[in-house]
């Protein structure tokens, strides 16, 4: 799944990115702003790391490691289910709106839905915007949405 961002929510991701390693997958991170972690961590510390990465292996229990690779969070120390990890349940396709990957298919397969803004429109998706704070990586959905429905055509 693709998860490039798009380029007009103000809440994406510049395209100068870290690489970094997950220290126990070894797999390349994405970087995610701070204030993501901070929100999304049960009982983080501020040790005045500014970078932090997210494993985007859905088989690795890391989700957020600092670049000097002092501070690590796993899956149970996240708030929120992170919906490309394994086991992850709901699936939240839009963390603000609290929408499923579920509940997008459906708005595919039997509401008609062919475009995110279809999808938003049934489904509420995007229409509280705090993405940096509620989203795991820290980012605007609409990649994800979009990414989900492409999936949707191509189950039918």
């Amino acid at each position: 799944m693709d998860l490039t961002m798009s380029k007009t929510c103000n809440c994406c991701s510049s395209d100068d990115q870290v690489e970094s390693p997950c220290p126990v997958c070894k797999k390349i991170g994405r970087e995610v702003p701070k204030i993501t972690v901070e929100s999304l961590v049960n009982d983080f510390i501020d040790n005045g790391i500014e970078t932090f990465m997210i494993c985007m292996n859905p088989d690795c229990d890391v989700v957020y490691y600092s670049i000097d690779g002092k501070n690590t969070y796993i899956k149970n120390l996240v708030k929120v289910p992170v919906w490309f990890k394994d086991e992850a349940e709901p699936k939240y396709a839009c963390y603000c709106s609290k929408v499923t990957e579920k509940q997008v298919i459906e708005a595919v397969l039997t509401k008609g839905a062919k475009t995110v803004k279809d999808v938003n429109k049934i489904t509420g998706a995007m229409k509280e915007a705090n993405c940096e704070v509620k989203n795991p990586l820290g980012t605007c959905c609409h990649q994800t949405i979009q990414s989900i429905i492409e999936c949707a055509k191509d189950c039918e």
